[in-house]
């Protein structure tokens, strides 16, 4: 077995296989030699091989997520490890485990001139759980820097940066172990219940006390992994009529109690209507909400008491926040119910007489509505199987998803850290990568040609399943108020006559397109069933019509 020749190379490597890192993905270099050479030494290691960094950041992400484990990105020096900060950012807001090995000059190489070299020590200052440069010339210093980074990551459930500076040769080899891997410490397993620190009980009781003297209290989840516990959890909440549970398709969870169409149901609602629906007590825990309608609601019309739930982030999301619970949701709610009591009320039945009001006209006005981008969301969801997972990308594709219900065993994902559109293909290529179930991806046309190299793999499942709807350029612009009142909407809107036909054949996908509501219902038909290459379906929609349906459609609610 042939190891790289830098100690600093197989110290890195090392404490990947000590620490369980299963899969790492590498972009081409020359720098970054020692490690592809040391990584490439064990077979127990799945090794990816990705070029553009944006795309490999965001496919590293998409497989974290759905493994929950860490995932290691290693690229060369320069400006090569910078295009990996859109997925640094989204893995820092979505506590998703991202290990990020670049490697580098040494120091005396920098700022004089050499080719290929920035500042790389702490260039994600603000976005990074954990950050640290090794040192080739004292490595025995890298044994705590490594351990502690580790901690880190499997403590914060989010990325960390190890910066490793290779002097040249980089391409020497041996057959010789040069790592004391007596000095790795072992990590406990964060995830555990039992590894958490319950919460006082005489504390808690505190709250306990409010919330059982209370009867308007609302939970509300964002994005959240499918997790059983967190659905049996919810499920009994439900059984006391003071409360409503809302979420939103990313929460993964369903129950017929809950709100699942958050802005279905209260988008119509006059400020002064809401003031009924309003909670004396909010509970949230998840990450973001997609919703914008309740989050400018809340913030109108504050609850009394505004309590987060999570092991480190302290989310005032409503500006109102009066206490942060710093445990797993699942361990408050396994405290909390032995607290709590039901309290008879008509609060949830009052939201879900709105909620049943709100399905009745929305399936009205579907029978009416023109084909349109929302249309294609009918005959989605209508199609579309269960036991898979569904990947959303960002704008206006996955705000259409949270007017539609999905179901259960539909495990839904979407990059709602920062909201952006780069990466979500490459994303849901990870995903389907890293699971044994088939992906579908769904997706508007400007964030699937602006992440198009993600489909410039060898990896992509023939399971895997793309839906792009074209409505040639950025339609939420026509929707939001600012934009359509002013002479520059072409340079929001980005309006374009491009088709995927091209990328699909370069790439080897099949490529299927429809333009109505019979075409694409002939479409959907088989697309799901089994194939030997990945396939793409492009629905061509009305570009000047979208946002007509859009608008006409809550006006009708």
């Amino acid at each position: 077995m042939l190891h790289s020749n830098k100690v600093l190379a197989q110290q890195v490597v090392s404490a990947c296989l000590f620490k369980d890192v299963e899969k790492v993905v590498i972009s081409p270099g020359s720098r970054n030699a020692p490690l592809i050479i040391e990584f490439n030494a064990y077979d127990s290691i799945e090794k990816y091989s990705i070029v553009d960094e944006r795309s490999a950041a965001f496919f590293a992400l998409g497989m974290a997520k759905q493994t929950q484990k860490p995932v290691a990105l290693i690229c060369s020096s320069g400006s090569a490890l910078l295009n990996y900060y859109p997925a640094i950012t989204e893995a820092f807001y979505s506590k998703i485990p991202l290990l990020v090995i670049s490697a580098d000059r040494p120091k005396y190489l920098i700022d004089i001139g050499d080719g290929q070299t920035i500042r790389q020590e702490n260039v994600y200052k603000n976005h990074i759980q954990y950050s640290a440069n090794l040192s080739e010339k004292n490595p025995d210093s890298n044994y705590a820097i490594l351990n502690e980074a580790f901690e880190t990551l499997q403590a914060k459930k989010g990325p960390i940066h190890i910066n490793v500076p290779f002097d040249e040769p980089l391409y020497e080899v041996t057959e010789s172990v040069l790592v004391d891997e007596n000095s790795w410490t072992q990590e406990t397993n964060s995830s555990s219940l039992l590894s958490e620190t319950p919460l006082d009980v005489d504390e808690l009781q505190k709250y306990a006390d409010l919330w059982n003297s209370s009867s308007k209290k609302m939970v509300l989840l964002g994005v959240f992994p499918p997790d059983e516990m967190i659905q049996t959890q919810l499920a009994h909440l439900a059984k006391d009529t003071s409360i409503i549970v809302l979420t939103e398709n990313t929460s993964n969870v369903v129950h017929p109690k809950f709100i699942n169409r958050i802005d279905q149901v209260i988008f119509p609602l006059s400020e002064s209507e809401f003031e009924t629906y309003q909670p004396d007590i909010l509970l949230t825990f998840g990450g973001m909400v997609v919703s914008k309608k309740i989050k400018s609601l809340l913030r109108r019309f504050q609850p009394k008491q505004h309590w987060h739930v999570d092991a480190q982030t302290k989310m005032d999301t409503y500006h109102c926040l009066t206490h942060h619970f710093k445990v797993s949701a699942t361990l408050f709610f396994s405290q909390f119910f032995f607290l709590s009591k039901i309290n008879e009320s008509t609060y949830q039945q009052l939201w879900l007489d709105l909620k049943s009001v709100r399905e009745k006209s929305h399936d009205k006005l579907l029978l009416a509505m023109p084909f349109s981008d929302f249309k294609v969301f009918e005959f989605i969801t209508n199609s579309i199987p269960n036991n898979i997972n569904i990947q959303f990308s960002n704008s206006s594709t996955i705000r259409y998803a949270q007017l539609f219900s999905w179901q259960a065993n539909q495990h839904i994902g979407c990059n709602r850290g920062t909201s952006g559109i780069d990466g979500s293909t490459s994303t849901a290529v990870g995903v389907a990568v890293a699971s044994q179930e088939q992906t579908v991806f769904i997706t508007g046309d400007l964030s699937f040609f602006y992440d198009s190299n993600a489909l410039w793999n060898s990896y992509i499942p023939p399971n895997f399943r793309i839906i792009l709807i074209n409505n040639q350029g950025g339609g939420i612009f026509r929707f939001i108020p600012g934009p359509t009142t002013t002479n520059t909407l072409d340079y929001f809107e980005t309006p374009h006559n491009l088709s995927a036909k091209q990328i699909c054949e370069m790439h080897h996908f099949e490529y299927e397109t429809a333009k109505d509501e019979k075409g694409l219902e002939n479409k959907l038909a088989g697309f799901f069933n089994k194939s030997s290459l990945p396939k793409l379906l492009e629905v061509f929609t009305p570009r000047e019509v979208n946002d007509i349906v859009l608008k006409e459609y809550f006006r009708g609610l």
